[in-house]
């Protein structure tokens, strides 16, 4: 394994951000890329995005992506994948309930490799 530009320990962290870099290198998905740099971030800086921002912002059958951790603030009306390194209990059961699916950036990656039509939320 190649030393790291960042100052990471966490090693399952580690490892999504070297397959995001992998995936955006195999696919020329530029998306992937960004999430990977906005995860090397420090921890402070991810995103925390509410279920009310979610609902305000994202379309019917929209899937989002969110570099950090969505919280449970606020209700969600709509079906809509949301991607996201982590999620709170109440927020992922929002969103299955609402109809959505929350699910890991890793499982995005699996499912979407071209990254296409996917939106990213701060």
């Amino acid at each position: 394994m190649k030393p790291q530009s960042f100052n990471k320990t966490d090693p399952s962290l580690i490892a999504l951000i070297d397959d995001l870099k992998a995936k955006e290198r195999e696919n020329g998905a530029a998306i992937w890329r960004d999430i990977a740099k906005r995860l090397e971030k420090p921890r402070r800086n991810w995103a925390e995005t509410n279920l009310s921002k979610l609902d305000r912002y994202a379309k019917d059958g929209q899937t989002i992506i969110i570099a950090g951790k969505v919280l449970a603030a606020g209700s969600i009306s709509k079906k809509i994948t949301v991607a996201a390194y982590a999620f709170s209990a109440a927020a992922k059961e929002a969103i299955v309930a609402a109809g959505g699916k929350a699910i890991t950036i890793s499982e995005l990656v699996a499912e979407n490799p071209k990254g296409s039509n996917v939106r990213i939320m701060r």
